[in-house]
């Protein structure tokens, strides 16, 4: 199976052009302009803009998104001891990271209603082929402790700390009040937010996350709605892909995987991403189902 990747990201880099720099917008400003009725934000330069959803849905995710349907509610994760507000509204996360090219879509819903939930901010990060992740290179090749490279002791995944500036971070809420990361680099790749579009749904360009010691091959995600994170959550690969994919470069190069699917202590069978082939490289989907009100169904 083939899909035009270029077409749909030229239509997203269109859009960011046409809303005058949304990437000055930064986080708090998109959730704050996806929460007001005209939409509307002020740019760090001064331009009131208009953040823009991920493009309309191809009929190839419709299809995939029509296997994988539920509308049970989405079980919440830690969010790891490497989140923090990277500042990046985009689809292509990418940067400079070499890997085999991964398509991630994401529908969310509306647990009660069961049907898409449009406006929602997306977030997703995740470790590059070492095993690094952005914004936290030493604590996550083991030179502060974090340890994910062999012969360091494997990350909690459980943050430590108080959130930068003392108080919550932007999305704050029952699950924004965990501690987040303060970046010890400047680096920010594998690190992006969409806006999700009257489907539902948001799409990045990736690459297949790495791994390290003591986890599994995962995605972390966040869901906020207005200015509440609604939902926390980790998105996994069957093991057979995982072997496939790391058999070949970059991945050969790093040895000594500990964790699958099987010994993870996170690990779910609901995380599993739908992957079919794309051209070069993947086509993942899944489901979040938020509880969008906060009222416990």
């Amino acid at each position: 199976m083939r899909h035009d990747l270029d077409h749909h990201e030229g239509q997203r880099v269109s859009r960011r052009r046409l809303i005058a720099g949304v990437g000055s917008i930064g986080l708090a400003g998109l959730l704050a302009a996806c929460g007001r009725d005209d939409g509307t934000v002020t740019t760090s330069t001064g331009e009131t803009v208009s953040p823009q959803a991920t493009a309309s849905t191809s009929a190839d995710l419709t299809a995939l998104f029509g296997a994988a349907n539920t509308c049970t509610l989405t079980a919440t994760t830690t969010q790891g001891p490497y989140y923090f507000d990277a500042d990046k509204i985009r689809s292509d996360i990418r940067e400079d990271r070499a890997g085999t090219r991964l398509r991630v879509a994401i529908r969310v819903q509306d647990s009660e209603q069961c049907g898409p939930l449009a406006d929602a901010v997306v977030e997703i990060w995740h470790c590059d082929a070492d095993g690094l992740y952005s914004g936290a290179e030493a604590q996550s090749s083991g030179a502060s402790g974090g340890g994910s490279a062999p012969g360091g002791s494997p990350p909690s995944d459980a943050p430590t700390g108080n959130p930068p500036g003392g108080g919550a971070a932007p999305g704050g809420g029952a699950q924004g009040a965990s501690a987040d990361l303060t970046p010890t680099d400047d680096k920010r790749y594998l690190r992006g937010a969409q806006v999700t579009n009257a489907d539902g749904i948001v799409e990045f360009t990736t690459v297949w996350p790495g791994w390290y010691r003591g986890r599994t091959t995962h995605i972390h995600a966040m869901v906020h709605v207005g200015d509440n994170r609604v939902l926390t959550t980790q998105m996994m690969f069957d093991e057979a892909l995982n072997s496939r994919v790391y058999a070949a470069a970059p991945y050969a190069a790093h040895t000594g995987r500990d964790t699958f699917n099987d010994n993870d202590t996170i690990y779910a069978e609901t995380m599993l991403m739908k992957v079919v082939e794309d051209g070069d490289g993947y086509l993942s989907v899944i489901n979040f189902s938020v509880d969008a009100d906060r009222d416990g169904t």
